[in-house]
């Protein structure tokens, strides 16, 4: 049975992010019972500072704080999950600190033309991202991508990227209000009330896409 592990980086509780990651659990937990949701701003996760011990002792040299027990749950994980809004293009700064650590998984080596990176141990994942924004164009998640696209290969070959993003979100729990309340936002927010309807349709096919997508990654 496939372990899932989320990394959830949002910063208030039930909030579009949050309504993300209970559609893809509640997926998920149709075919597993190893599931763990991690809240990234509970943990205390320490800042990498760049030692680059990690090159000679094969791990982070920081301690005293959640990152052993968290890097060996990540490592455990069949499907990793990130979860996110999106400020100002990137994750929330919680869950930047965590990405940061990764950098003890991998030994780099400064090369002429670049820096190499190379796994201790390559793995075969799902990557997910899980990302809500109040824009309403997702290029705004795009360095977010960028970067998962570029961890999921140098950690290995047999990784997979998967990618959900909810666009045009600007209040909590926007992403299952319905038409009459979105006119009601809209009109607010000076945003177009005839983008209500299908507003509505699009959040509840991505809400069914997390769904099935934490059903298809633990079958």
């Amino acid at each position: 049975m496939k372990k899932v592990l989320v990394l959830d980086g949002s910063t208030r509780k039930q909030g579009n992010t949050s309504i993300l990651i209970d559609h893809f659990l509640k997926g998920a937990k149709v075919n597993s019972d190893f599931i763990e949701h991690v809240i990234a701003k509970d943990l205390k996760i320490d800042y990498c500072n760049g030692c680059l011990r990690c090159n000679l002792i094969k791990r982070c040299s920081i301690s005293g704080d959640d990152w052993a027990e968290l890097s060996q749950k990540i490592a455990e994980a069949n499907v990793l999950v990130f979860a996110s809004p999106i400020y100002f293009h990137y994750v929330t700064a919680p869950l930047k600190k965590i990405i940061d650590r990764f950098r003890s998984l991998v030994h780099v080596q400064i090369t002429e033309q670049a820096v190499k990176h190379t796994p201790w141990q390559k793995w075969n994942k799902d990557f997910v991202l899980l990302l809500s924004m109040g824009s309403s164009d997702d290029i705004d998640a795009q360095p977010v991508v960028d970067l998962f696209e570029y961890m999921k290969e140098v950690m290995g070959e047999e990784n997979r990227l998967h990618v959900i993003k909810a666009t045009r979100l600007a209040v909590i729990k926007q992403i299952t209000k319905n038409e009459d309340e979105l006119h009601q936002l809209y009109t607010k927010l000076n945003i177009p009330k005839y983008l209500a309807k299908e507003d509505v349709i699009k959040n509840n096919r991505i809400l069914e896409n997390c769904f099935e997508l934490g059903k298809n990654l633990t079958f």
